[in-house]
């Protein structure tokens, strides 16, 4: 069982009425995100380590516990023993931090006991040092034994670090924290106007996660753009939803009435509604309508592929148009559900749109659909090859 413990103890150094941990970021809490990452990371149980309890760590403790995740609020490490399950490995996450799921991902990989570590100590990934020549990073995999043992330990040393001692007493490997999780924004922050600069790095950095073509060019530099705005402005999730589901309709309507190119545009547009409104519902830990949002980019892509096809066979080309549409979306479908790694160029919803707007732009459509059927004939060789090469 996967376990979580975050520290909540310490005040916001411009707020000094407000826990760090509740400062807000990205929409919600900064605790509210620590959990998030966790979740997203298979924890099934988080303990939230406080000093003091106020309101607003009552009220994000209590949106936390909405999803599937049970959470605790322990005051002690006697209280966060009782609390783990004997058996549990738990991932640490320092007090203040702001990370990306790239760090959190990494150390639930790990075994217990694992450190992350930088080698610098002057970036604001290095929450304490560790030896001489790193410093602690913030996140950690630890077991639920080292819990039993701060409980035996005098209540007034320093939870958070007591535990990191500990774990560096038994000699916990160390893992490098990825360039990549620094450049992100990784570090522990206190002050409410650094959190917020530092969130829109982050929420930028979550965007550029997709590494479909389509989307590393298209969708997520709009989405980059747009998710900071939306999270500053506190848009509602149904808002962007119901904005990719009114462009969605318009385009199979533009599309059925014979606009098969003003369609397809409309429908590249709800495409980035969905892609955009997909990250933000996940932020505000509406996995539900997140996924939905995901399937609604497939679903759209099919229609539109359909009925694009349609328009060619109803302008005198025939029903061979709508069997290579279909052989589209069969093969579409089983590269989907192909178990390999996705590379930058695969062939996905988004990219088989794309690829198909210009040929339909031009008054092309059989060949454009002709194009898509090839391009995802070659993800899916691709893909079959890479499973037989697996032991």
């Amino acid at each position: 069982m996967l376990a979580g413990l975050i520290f909540a103890t310490e005040d916001a150094e411009d707020r000094p009425d407000m826990l760090a941990a509740t400062l807000p970021f990205g929409g919600m809490t900064l605790l509210e995100y620590q959990a998030r990452l966790l979740i997203a990371a298979g924890v099934g149980h988080i303990m939230v380590a406080v000093g003091r309890v106020t309101p607003s760590l009552l009220g994000a403790v209590s949106r936390i516990s909405r999803g599937d995740v049970a959470v605790d609020v322990v005051r002690s490490a006697e209280e966060a023993s009782a609390r783990a399950h004997p058996l549990c490995n738990l991932i640490v996450v320092a007090d203040g931090l702001v990370s990306t799921d790239l760090a959190i991902l990494t150390m639930a990989g790990e075994t217990p006991d694992s450190l992350l570590v930088t080698s610098d100590a002057n970036v604001a990934a290095a929450v304490e040092r560790v030896d001489a020549a790193r410093c602690w990073a913030g996140v950690a995999m630890i077991s639920a034994e080292r819990l039993t043992e701060m409980a035996d330990m005098p209540r007034e040393y320093d939870f958070q670090s007591t535990l990191l001692r500990l774990c560096v007493q038994e000699g916990a490997r160390h893992v490098a924290l990825p360039a990549s999780a620094l450049k992100a924004g990784h570090g522990v922050e206190r002050s409410a106007d650094a959190l917020a600069n530092r969130s829109n790095a982050v929420l930028a950095a979550l965007a550029n996660q997709r590494i479909g073509w389509a989307d590393r060019y298209i969708f997520t530099p709009i989405t980059r753009l747009a998710l900071p705005w939306l999270v500053g402005k506190s848009v509602p999730n149904w808002a962007v939803i119901l904005a990719g589901v009114v462009l969605g309709i318009g385009s199979l309507g533009l599309l059925g009435y014979g606009l098969t190119a003003w369609g397809m545009g409309v429908s590249l547009l709800s495409v980035a509604c969905f892609s955009t409104g997909s990250l933000l519902s996940w932020l505000r830990g509406d996995d539900r309508r997140a996924r939905w949002q995901e399937g609604a980019i497939i679903g759209l892509a099919g229609l539109a592929v359909l009925m694009a096809g349609g328009q060619a066979m109803m302008r005198g080309v025939g029903w061979p148009v709508m069997a290579l549409a279909i052989t589209v979306l069969i093969v579409a479908a089983i590269v989907e559900r192909a178990p390999v790694r996705r590379r930058p160029w695969f062939g996905n919803a988004p990219s088989y749109l794309l690829l198909l707007f210009p040929f339909v732009a031009a008054g092309y459509i059989v060949p454009g659909i002709a194009a898509v059927l090839l391009y995802a004939l070659t993800t899916l060789g691709i893909a079959v090859e890479a499973l037989r090469q697996k032991p």
